[in-house]
């Protein structure tokens, strides 16, 4: 602090030298500067405790976290850059690999303890006890329930004994530690079906499913040769009952990214496997609520073998597929009842009851308008259509579905399900993709989206989207040169930014081999996620008061850009916190951007929670008020003691 004042006074006298009118306004401006930092330091903002680990030295170090208000030099670099000071190291680098674990010499107090070993794999909003409260009528007691003030857990959710970093990408697509996922269930049950092994202290995922005994990638192939995967108009899609997601894992390599979901249920763990291979899943099933997207969202949505009664509550769910697909987007399904004349005896159904429920789905389909692109042995596919001149025509011959009315097609925050289409916006022409035709990709990527270009996104301009887009080009390059580590390959693979706005950090992320589930809150304008998905990413709605629909230990790194000031009248920040250390993986990072007044409150409860921390200069440089709080999750497993 003295350095860094000296500094500022020598540079304020040298201006003073030049402009002697200014010397009083320099002194006064010193004195300003030293009380401040003062402040600071009265109120805690320049010391941490050590919290270090129970197995790690390297991320067990204290850490000096200060408010530069002087030089724009970063204060803080990971994985052996230099520093402003000495003392102020932060360790980004992962530890706990398959090079070893590390041991620990650190001594720190906290202020939070660890959780109980039963809540190891806790998820607030889908937990199994509490879920029993509800009815089981169309599985509802798996939709989000989430705890009351009184029921929340104020402890930190322990990782399992063992647990190490997961593989780094691509490898984790095919392996996964046990100790991470220690459930051998599916190894049993889906034993013949090939979805996944145990191969001594590791998982191996052969990328077999149900309804691909050859592998993920050879029915994808089968896929692509009834549509086109490989041209980029195809770059979303949704995997609903996904299994361990070998789907959305070997879409990657063609440039697809999926969004697969499950519930929480018999098939333990599905989704946390999913994760732990790096691949995007939430937890969520199809019952009474609006899936957590925009209406326009998916190019593709598929199910295999997924288990939902398409067929039934007057296709309410077929509808729900409807409201999230892109104008001219494609429903992929395979499994019973596809191809049931060749099945009919493996699935234990009678021919009729198979027939039966096709022609149920058949009819759907036809109501909502969609056509029947082909069918082909296990697989068949229908396209929505671009616009609904031709189908509102036809509701003059089909009266169900109506049009849903007066109902925002993008609201979907525990909003209810409805068996009436969701209307595509207006069109000139028969031949206009409703609500515009979106660039293929790569190019959609940063290409201004229609719901921006159209003008219906009011107060956003063009320019301001590319703005925006360039700003976060700018950050992302900051970030990467404050945490050396970001840049590594390897080093991150799920990120999380739970205040994505337009998805620009996501976008600068693109060559990077990481992708980033883009969460929309609630409370702010959520409307932005349906741009978020027009750029060929992906992403949900939440609100932080509440827990994520995701297991614990699921993110690498997190992003979160005036999180904290969004909700500062809304819940406690500790919740908030808590939920973010249940979600970090150990050793994982965290970038908090927020003002530097609402930073140091959140260092404060951050180095009792077993956080190492840092408070950095905006990308800006000092003068800006908004500043950078860098965390590293420290390494603790089940039953570590600290010492």
């Amino acid at each position: 602090m003295a350095v860094g004042a000296s500094a500022t006074k020598m540079h304020l006298m040298s201006a003073g030298a030049r402009r002697p009118s200014l010397l009083h306004l320099a002194a006064i401006a010193v004195l300003c500067s030293v009380s401040y930092l003062l402040g600071i330091w009265h109120h805690g903002g320049f010391t941490a405790a050590p919290a270090g680990g129970g197995a790690t030295s390297s991320v067990s170090v204290a850490t000096t976290a200060s408010v530069s208000c002087v030089s724009p030099t970063p204060t803080v670099l990971g994985g052996g850059g230099g520093a402003s000071s000495p003392s102020a190291t932060l360790d980004f680098a992962a530890h706990h690999t398959a090079e070893g674990v590390e041991a620990s010499s650190g001594q720190a107090h906290r202020r939070y303890e660890a959780c109980p070993a039963k809540y190891s794999e806790y998820t607030p909003c889908e937990d199994v006890e509490r879920s029993l409260r509800f009815p089981r009528d169309r599985l509802i007691y798996r939709e989000r329930h989430c705890p009351s003030e009184g029921e929340r857990l104020r402890c930190l959710v322990p990782a399992p004994k063992g647990y190490r970093n997961p593989f780094p990408w691509p490898a984790s697509r095919d392996i996964a530690w046990f100790a991470n996922v220690p459930h051998k269930e599916l190894t049993v049950e889906k034993a013949v079906q090939n979805w996944i092994r145990v191969d001594g202290d590791r998982f191996r995922f052969p990328g077999g499913g149900t309804m691909f005994p050859h592998g993920a990638g050879a029915y994808i192939d089968d896929i692509g040769k009834l549509i086109p995967l490989h041209d980029g108009s195809i770059r979303t899609a949704l995997d609903t009952g996904c299994g361990v997601a070998s789907w959305g894992a070997y879409l990657l390599s063609r440039n697809i990214l999926a969004m697969s979901f499950a519930p929480r249920d018999s098939h333990e763990a599905q989704v946390q496997f999913a994760l732990e291979r790096g691949v995007p899943a939430m937890i969520g099933v199809l019952s009474s609520n609006r899936l957590t997207y925009p209406a326009r969202a998916f190019d593709m949505a598929h199910c295999s073998r997924c288990l939902i009664p398409w067929q039934l509550y007057d296709g309410l769910f077929l509808t729900e597929v409807d409201r999230i697909l892109r104008p001219g987007g494609y429903w992929v399904l395979s499994g019973p009842p596809i191809n049931w004349k060749q099945h009919w005896k493996g699935w234990q159904r009678t021919k009729e009851d198979l027939n039966a429920e096709q022609e149920a789905i058949e009819a759907v389909a036809k109501s909502l308008c969609w056509k029947k692109i082909k069918e082909v042995g296990d697989i068949a596919i229908w396209q929505k259509p671009t616009n609904h001149i031709h189908c509102k025509a036809s509701r003059k011959v089909f009266k169900s579905p109506p049009f849903c009315s007066n109902k925002n097609p993008d609201a979907a925050w525990y909003d209810k399900m409805e068996a009436c289409i969701t209307p595509l916006p207006e069109v000139s022409d028969i031949k206009e993709v409703a609500g515009g035709e979106l660039k293929k990709w790569p190019q959609r990527l940063t290409a201004v989206p229609p719901r921006i270009s159209s003008g219906s996104f009011e107060g956003v301009t063009d320019e301001m989207f590319v703005e925006d887009t360039e700003l976060w080009k700018k950050r992302v390059g900051h970030y990467k040169s404050v945490i050396s580590q970001f840049g590594q390959k390897g080093r991150y693979r799920n990120l999380l930014d739970m205040n994505a706005r337009f998805g620009g950090f996501a976008a600068a992320l693109v060559d990077d081999p990481v992708w980033v589930m883009n969460m929309v809150p609630t409370v702010g304008n959520s409307t932005t996620l349906g741009v978020i998905y027009e750029r060929g990413l992906i992403g949900s709605y939440q609100d932080w008061c509440e827990g994520m629909s995701t297991y614990p230990r699921t993110y690498d790194l997190i992003h979160a850009d005036s999180v904290f000031t969004l909700y500062k009248d809304r819940c406690e920040m500790e919740n908030i916190l808590l939920e973010m250390d249940r979600i970090l993986r150990p050793e994982g990072t965290v970038i908090i951007r927020d003002d530097v007044d609402m930073l140091v409150k959140i260092k404060s409860i951050a180095d009792g929670m077993r956080w190492n921390s840092q408070i950095v200069d905006h990308e800006d440089g000092p003068l800006v008020r908004e500043k950078l709080l860098l965390v590293v999750k420290t390494y603790w497993t089940l039953g570590e003691e600290r010492q």
